[in-house]
C-alpha cells in the first residue's frame, strides 16, 4: 500500500532543505517577442497547445466514431454517445487503484543496444528518383562516450523541445541540433500518409543525432494527427468517452491503433496521456480528462501506458502535479490553494500509476501549487521537482509544459525562462526561441550558475530514451 505518512515525511525533508528557487535565473529574449497564436512564420506554438489545428483557435472534434460505436454529437459535448454531456466516465469494474508503497520505474526495454558499430537507419525519404534513402548511424559501446564527445552547445540543444507548425523551420532546428520536436497540426494537414513520413524523415535527415519526432494526440478536442482525413477517418476519442462506449477493451484497442499510426508516420512520442484529475466538469482541463475520481483516472494511465510501451511509442504524463480546478495557463497564471494532503490522496496517484507503469516522461505543469512552492510555477520549481524526482522516484526525463505560454510570460514579465527551467529540473524545455535559450544556458553553465554535472544528467536521460525507443 502507498503509504501516505511516508510521502509526507519525505516531502518536508524535501521542503526544509531544498531553498526555493532564487528569483527566476532568467535571461532577456533578444528576439522579437511573438504571440504563442501565429501559425505563419514563426516557431512560437506551445508544446502543449488547446487548439488542435494550429491556426490559434480552439476546435473541438464532431461527429467523431469509433469501431462499432454511433456516431458522437456534433455539439462539440464530448460526453460519450448516448450519455449526459459533462457527466463523469463511468466506474471501472475493479477499478479503485491501490496506493503503491514504493514507486519503482519499470524496467525499459533497451530498443537498439549500443554496440560500438555502425548501423544503417532507414530515412524513409524519397529521392528524385523514388528510391528510399539510407544513412549510416553510429552506435556507441555507450552513452557516455557520446555525450563526453559532445560540446557544451550541442548538449545544450539537445535538451530543447521546439514547437513546429511549418516544416523550414523543423529543418533547421533538427540542423541547428536540438534534442525534440513537437508538430502542431499545421505540418500534418492535408498530407498523405506518404508525405508524412518523408516529410518527418526529412527531418531526421538534418539531424546529427536522431530526433524526438512528437505530437499532442490526446484524443478528443486535442488531437494534431487524426483530424486529417487522410491520415484517419475520423478523430481519435478521448478516454472516458472510449470507456463509456466500449469498456477497457476499447480504450486498450484505441491505444494500440494510436500507437501504430503515429510511429508509422516518424512520429516517435506521444504527448500524453493527461493524468490530471480536474476538481468539478466545470473545470479548464476536464475536458481532457479521464475521470474525476483520481483511482480510475490512475487505473486508465496504468492501462495506457503499459500499451504504449508494449507498442514502442514514447509516453508522457501530464500535468505535473496535477491541474485540478486551476485556470488556462496558456493564458494566465493558475493559483492552487489546496493543501498537501489533497495531492497525496488524489492527484498524485495517476503519476503514481504511470511512474510504475512504465512512463517515459513526465510534463510538469505552470500551476503555482502554494503548499510546494508559494513563489514559483510548478514548471520552474525545485521543490516540485524534487518532489517528482525524490519522493516519487521519477528516474526518466521530465519536460516543462510550453514556456511561451501566458502564465510563464506574465511571471517572468517576457524574459527567457530557460535558465530558470534547467535550474528547476528540467530536462527538456519547451520553448520556441531555442536559439537564445541555447546560448543562455551555455552562458550559465560557464559562470557557475548551472553545473555541467547537470546538463551531463539530463543529456543522459534524453538519449537514454531515444535509446529505448530504438533512435539509437
Amino acid at each position: 500500500m502507498f503509504r501516505m505518512k511516508r510521502i509526507t515525511a519525505l516531502f518536508c525533508a524535501v521542503m526544509l532543505n531544498t531553498a526555493l528557487l532564487a528569483g527566476c535565473g532568467v535571461e532577456p529574449i533578444s528576439t522579437e517577442s511573438r504571440s504563442d497564436e501565429s501559425v505563419t512564420g514563426t516557431t512560437t506554438l506551445t508544446a502543449d497547445r488547446t487548439d488542435q489545428t494550429g491556426t490559434g483557435t480552439s476546435d473541438t472534434t464532431a461527429g467523431q466514431t469509433v469501431p462499432g460505436s454511433s456516431t458522437a454529437s456534433a455539439t462539440g459535448s464530448d460526453a460519450a454517445p448516448g450519455s449526459t454531456a459533462g457527466s463523469t466516465a463511468a466506474s471501472a469494474p475493479g477499478s479503485t487503484a491501490t496506493k503503491q508503497s514504493t514507486v519503482t520505474t519499470a524496467a525499459r526495454s533497451t530498443g537498439t543496444t549500443a554496440s560500438g558499430t555502425k548501423a544503417s537507419r532507414s530515412t524513409s525519404a524519397q529521392s528524385s528518383t523514388g528510391t528510399t534513402s539510407t544513412e549510416p548511424v553510429y552506435i556507441p559501446k555507450d552513452l557516455q562516450e557520446l555525450i563526453d564527445s559532445m560540446s557544451l552547445q550541442q548538449k545544450a540543444a539537445q535538451m530543447m523541445l521546439v514547437g513546429i507548425v511549418d516544416e523550414p523551420t523543423a529543418r533547421q532546428a533538427a540542423a541547428d541540433g536540438v534534442g525534440a520536436l513537437c508538430l502542431f497540426a499545421a505540418p500534418f494537414k492535408g498530407k498523405t500518409k506518404a508525405q508524412v513520413r518523408t516529410m518527418n524523415a526529412s527531418f531526421q535527415s538534418k539531424a546529427s543525432i536522431p530526433l524526438i519526432i512528437s505530437a499532442d494526440e490526446e484524443g478528443g478536442s486535442i488531437n494534431r494527427v487524426s483530424i486529417n482525413s487522410k491520415l484517419r477517418s475520423v478523430p481519435f476519442w478521448l478516454g472516458r468517452d472510449l470507456y463509456a462506449q466500449g469498456g477497457w477493451d476499447l480504450v486498450i484497442s484505441d491505444t494500440k491503433e494510436k500507437a501504430g499510426l503515429l510511429l508509422d508516420l516518424g512520429v516517435n512520442v506521444n504527448l500524453a496521456p493527461v493524468a490530471d484529475v480536474p476538481l468539478s466538469s466545470s473545470n479548464y482541463i476536464y475536458n481532457r480528462c479521464f475521470s474525476l475520481k483520481a483511482e480510475e483516472t490512475a487505473e486508465y494511465i496504468s492501462k495506457v501506458v503499459t500499451e504504449m510501451k508494449q507498442d514502442g511509442l514514447g509516453s508522457t504524463l501530464k500535468h505535473f502535479p496535477g491541474y485540478g480546478g486551476s485556470v488556462d495557463t496558456h493564458k494566465s497564471m493558475g493559483y492552487d490553494n489546496r493543501d498537501y494532503s489533497a495531492f497525496e490522496n488524489g492527484d498524485l496517484l495517476p503519476f503514481i500509476a504511470g511512474i510504475e507503469a512504465g512512463a517515459d516522461a513526465v510534463m510538469v505543469s505552470h500551476n503555482i501549487v502554494k503548499c510546494m512552492d508559494a513563489e514559483n510555477p510548478a514548471s520552474l520549481s525545485k521543490n516540485v521537482h524534487d518532489l517528482l524526482r525524490k519522493t516519487l522516484g521519477f528516474q526518466g526525463v521530465i519536460i516543462s509544459d510550453d514556456l511561451g505560454m501566458g502564465a510563464i510570460k506574465q511571471f517572468t514579465g517576457g524574459a527567457n525562462p530557460a535558465v530558470a527551467a534547467v535550474l528547476a529540473g528540467n530536462d527538456l524545455v519547451a520553448y520556441a526561441d531555442y536559439k537564445t535559450s541555447v546560448s543562455a544556458i551555455v552562458t550559465a553553465v560557464q559562470s557557475g550558475k548551472i553545473s555541467e554535472s547537470q546538463i551531463n544528467a539530463s543529456v543522459m536521460r534524453i538519449l537514454k530514451w531515444k535509446q529505448d525507443l530504438g533512435l539509437i
